[in-house]
């Protein structure tokens, strides 16, 4: 069966450090109390990690605490910890949108429907139930009688508000396992294992019950939850009283821990407290709002950061890491008696990247190495090309092939198989191709490539003024079509439906498809782009991932570097040696 937009469920990976029996987070996707799939659109991320506003993410805005001086770090959880902010956004959407729908019946006005992005982080994310309802109600004019405790989902009411959205969550929590985001893992079992404490806190009275289903409690030396808030009385976000309180149950003074938030609310919280460093997480757009509210650090997801002894908490950087040709005793020993399944990007990561996109071309050595590879693993090509393209150029037949980020996979002997999501947007994106390339018909410098499953707008060799309405027609092209997105990588501009779907959503799945996923087996991944930071992301505690270094810094979840293509060649020539080595020769 091809996969859709939800991966298949992986089963608890007990390889994964620090804690047996966490589920890592594969999918963007969440369904509501009664198992009705909303896709959520993809959030842009910007050229080189930086925001709309130009800043750019993983950067330090402030000196006010020394890294080296944090002894505990305070994370919030829904967003930060576990993949649930989602969930609580639709579950407060079909809340709201039940009671504006009646209300716009009732009036003869129009419907206007909870937006479960931008209208979740502004009034509702990281606040109190009853707080969030109030401010959204009262963004759309909106005043409702405050009731009590006691009503029912079915009270007009702000507690029957409140309490309508929490049923449709907890039925959710009944039907189905929490999943932690790996990369926020794999931090609280570096800082564990650094002797720095952590906690965790949220607004939500159910954060208990999620973090039980998501297996990542013993993780935490302390949990402060909303019930517990509300026994003693606290106000909420943004007001510092529950973070203050975490930190007095650690032992450790606000100006010495850290505080990790996905939402403003949080963030002002820690600005308040006088906490050390406020760290912002913007899976989204929220970058600019994140920097607006104080976060002296903003990064897309924990993989990006890192605990070192003698700097403390700080975001891992192409800059900064180390280089895999320098560790090859150390790599070595991780994949001793293991069996490594490779993952490999193309455009700056097996050939060198270059002006024309068509001359692309891979080496002969190059493909000698893949080919030897191959023959002792199992190797997948991960590409933004179009699969069959990427196939043709690599020439390698015991490959697998990801093309268009994984929305079309195909092996040997034939083995093949799509996302269907991705195809019923198959339309869309003819008619988006055909208006670009009539917008920018006479505009030099550019060129129109069309995937099966995505558009790539290259403008390397357009002049700076061009680039500007290079991306403007292409903004005005994913405006007109509501299920495609904008994505971002070298010099180019994507156009790509608007699926919870990517190079590590797509990794996982292959991984689980042919029964890869499993202790014994380590993934590793090398990849340049911006596009590869997913995969980084989703395989963060559990692989090796490697980085290829270009022109531009930025933030990184990859844990070593590389050069260029020269030094990918004799990393591969490594796993080739290491495969050979290990227990079980076999692909699949």
């Amino acid at each position: 069966m091809p996969p859709d937009a939800r991966a298949p469920r992986r089963s608890p990976a007990s390889h994964v450090a620090p804690a047996p029996g966490v589920e890592l987070a594969p999918t963007g996707r969440a369904e509501d109390a009664l198992g009705q799939d909303h896709s959520f659109r993809r959030p842009t991320r910007v050229d080189a990690g930086r925001c709309a506003s130009g800043r750019q993410h993983g950067i330090v805005r402030t000196e006010s605490c020394s890294h080296a001086m944090i002894e505990a770090v305070l994370f919030d959880v829904d967003g930060v910890i576990t993949e649930t902010a989602r969930v609580h956004a639709v579950a407060w959407k079909r809340a709201f949108d039940e009671l504006l729908e009646r209300r716009a019946r009732r009036s003869g006005e129009p419907f206007r429907p909870f937006d479960a992005g931008s209208d979740y982080r502004h009034f509702v994310d990281g606040r109190p139930r009853e707080d969030g309802v109030r401010r959204f109600l009262e963004s759309r004019g909106v005043t409702l009688p405050t009731g009590s405790e006691r009503d029912g989902p079915d009270a007009e009411t702000v507690h029957g508000l409140a309490t309508r959205k929490n049923r449709y969550f907890l039925d959710w929590l009944d039907h189905h396992r929490v999943q932690a985001f790996a990369g926020s893992v794999r931090l609280v079992g570096e800082l564990r294992r650094a002797g720095v404490r952590t906690a965790v806190f949220s607004a939500s009275r159910n954060a208990g019950a999620v973090l039980r289903s998501a297996g990542v409690t013993d993780l935490f030396d302390e949990v402060f939850a909303g019930d517990e808030a509300a026994r003693l009385d606290l106000p909420g976000k943004p007001d510092p009283a529950t973070l203050e309180e975490a930190a007095r149950r650690l032992g450790v003074p606000p100006a010495r821990a850290a505080v990790v938030e996905d939402a403003t609310a949080g963030i002002e919280a820690a600005v308040r407290g006088g906490f050390g460093l406020a760290v912002g997480i913007d899976r989204g757009n929220a970058a600019d709002a994140l920097w607006a509210a104080g976060a002296h650090v903003v990064v897309h997801d924990l993989a990006e950061m890192t605990w070192r002894p003698s700097d403390g908490l700080v975001v891992r950087r192409l800059s900064t890491l180390p280089r895999a040709v320098d560790r090859g005793d150390e790599l070595r020993e991780r994949l001793a008696g293991k069996v490594p399944a490779v993952f490999l990007d193309y455009d700056g990561t097996l050939t060198p990247i270059v002006e024309d996109f068509t001359r692309a071309f891979l080496s002969d050595g190059m493909r000698a190495a893949v080919r030897a590879l191959a023959a002792r693993c199992t190797v997948a090509v991960v590409s933004g090309r179009d699969v069959q393209a990427v196939r043709r150029l690599v020439a390698v037949e015991s490959a697998y092939y990801m093309g268009s980020h994984g929305f079309d996979i195909q092996g040997p002997e034939g083995w093949n198989e799509s996302l269907q999501k991705g195809v019923e947007i198959l339309p869309q994106l003819d008619d988006a191709e055909r208006r670009l390339r009539q917008m920018l018909a006479g505009v030099a410098g550019h060129a129109v490539e069309r995937q099966r499953f995505s558009i790539a707008v290259h403008y390397r060799q357009a002049s700076r003024a061009d680039v500007a309405r290079i991306e403007s027609a292409v903004e005005r092209v994913v405006d007109a079509h509501p299920d495609l997105w904008k994505g971002h990588g070298k010099k180019v501009f994507r156009v790509q439906p608007a699926i919870a779907w990517d190079k590590g959503r797509a990794v996982l799945w292959l991984l689980e498809r042919l029964d890869l996923d499993r202790p014994g087996v380590v993934p590793v991944y090398l990849g340049d782009d911006i596009t590869d930071e997913d995969a980084f992301q989703a395989l963060a505690g559990r692989g090796i991932c490697l980085v290829v270094r270009g022109e531009e810094d930025r933030p990184t979840a990859a844990d070593f570097a590389l050069a260029d293509p020269g030094e990918v060649r004799r990393f591969l020539q490594l796993l080739t040696e290491a495969a050979g080595d290990g227990p079980d020769r076999t692909r699949a």
